[in-house]
């Protein structure tokens, strides 16, 4: 097996080279036996990739040889995957998909009770290591049984519950599911609301034959933005394989920053439950924290990733939680993420007023934001270390290591941060002015492509 596959968040490989049926029936059986499952029962699903059904039915076997029964819940969203484990009351679940990677790519996305995300730390490195020892006891001796369900309508009412569908203005929304989940997920959500839906990609094909299921890359946005203003829509959305990220256009046809999307759901989730409290990574905008406190609630800053955000708001009873790559996470989804439910706060929002959604965000950014830039980079400890030297001991300096480095001067501030996987270091600069933002944008780059 190639350990390379056990990420931070989830195990992704490319199959069958890394990734096959033999590792995923051994993945099986680990699973049952870190968690101790022998007896109970576990959820699994996948989504529409080539390679899913035939890595489900491995795990699968692989669940049921260890003594654990399985509920299959066929193709569904990872947002429902979650869902069903915490409605249900499973102690754990299993999706099969690797999210937004090109088609030859597949991978597990585990969970233990009331939907806790297994994580690299948290379970993964164990499941792996169990496999590498070779020491994973042998089957059980009573076989798990295996069921076969279907949560589509119970998932669909389950995030209509999040808004209210009385009195909405009618919308033109286009969606872009990429020929990936949120084509199944999405049609019994909108059958209950007054929305014209302009459907892009519905069909699920996990050969991706129209752009790869990666919203975040500005080239699988373009035909989504020339359709939203082709057809007059109100916005446009976009999925990745698994619906879990949700990326949004605004009638202008412009790509709306996850941090600002972030800034319009906790609006809509201030305007229902004043006061609340919302988790927000360091990367995101300080459009973010700002509106949150205009707005009565408080806002609780954090690293990025789920396995950090997730226990935090667990620790403070958070409403919900915001990244700027597009992770929106829920309370009520049992702290869990989902795109789609993102997507309807959003769509309320906009439907309960008359405004379009760019005068909906006009007020709240006052800022202006480099975008991520990546920089491959040998030695980022040693580029980390020059740059805050650099800025060490200015006046008006600021700096803290929450989540890599961030300096905050007030009137413009950057993040550089180090990429879990890759050699990358990425940097995002904000300020309330234009030309500021591009010349420190610019020195900064200097700074960690010059050597």
């Amino acid at each position: 097996m190639d350990e390379s596959i056990f990420k931070a968040y989830d195990i992704r490989g490319i199959y069958p080279d890394t990734l096959d049926e033999n590792v995923a029936r051994d993945i099986g059986r680990a699973f049952v036996n870190y968690l101790g499952l022998s007896g109970a029962r576990v959820i699994a699903a996948r989504d529409m990739r080539l390679s899913g059904e035939a890595l489900e039915k491995a795990f699968i076997d692989g669940v049921t040889e260890a003594g654990a029964d399985v509920l299959d819940l066929g193709m569904i969203s990872t947002d429902a995957l979650y869902f069903a484990v915490g409605h249900h009351e499973e102690p754990a679940g299993a999706m099969v998909t690797a999210s937004h990677n090109p088609k030859e790519y597949n991978g597990f996305k585990l969970c233990r009770e009331n939907a806790i995300a297994l994580s690299g730390e948290e379970g993964l490195y164990q499941i792996r290591d169990l496999i590498l020892s070779g020491k994973i006891p042998g089957p059980s001796e009573v076989r798990g049984s295996v069921e076969h369900g279907d949560i589509t309508q119970e998932y669909a009412r389950h995030c209509l519950s999040f808004i209210d569908t009385r009195g909405l203005r009618p919308l033109k929304i286009v969606v872009d599911a990429g020929n990936g989940m949120a084509g199944k997920m999405l049609p019994p959500i909108f059958e209950h609301l007054p929305f014209e839906v302009v459907p892009m990609y519905f069909e699920l094909d996990g050969s991706f034959p129209n752009h790869p299921p990666n919203p975040i890359e500005p080239e699988n946005m373009r035909e989504l933005q020339e359709r939203v203003l082709a057809e007059g829509a109100d916005f446009g959305a976009a999925f990745d394989g698994d619906a879990d990220r949700c990326f949004i256009v605004d009638e202008k046809g412009r790509t709306i920053s996850g941090d600002l999307l972030a800034a319009l759901v906790a609006k809509n989730v201030l305007e229902k439950e004043p006061g609340a409290t919302i988790i927000y990574s360091a990367v995101c905008s300080k459009a973010l924290p700002e509106l949150i406190e205009r707005e009565g609630g408080r806002a609780i800053r954090t690293r990025a990733g789920h396995s950090i955000i997730k226990p935090q708001m667990r620790k403070h009873n958070a409403a919900f939680g915001g990244e700027h790559s597009g992770h929106f996470y829920f309370r009520d989804n049992y702290f869990a993420d989902s795109g789609i439910i993102a997507m309807l706060t959003v769509a309320e929002l906009v439907a309960r007023q008359e405004k379009p959604i760019s005068e909906l965000l006009a007020p709240i950014d006052p800022y202006v934001r480099s975008g991520e830039i990546n920089s491959e980079v040998e030695d980022q400890q040693s580029v980390l270390q020059r740059v805050e030297e650099h800025y060490a001991g200015r006046e008006g300096a600021s700096i803290d290591h929450l989540d890599g480095l961030t300096v905050d001067f007030g009137g413009w501030w950057f993040n550089l941060r180090p990429s879990n996987t890759e050699p990358l270091l990425r940097l995002n600069v904000e300020a309330k002015d234009r030309e500021v933002m591009e010349r420190e944008r610019d020195r900064l780059l200097e700074m960690i492509r010059g050597g």
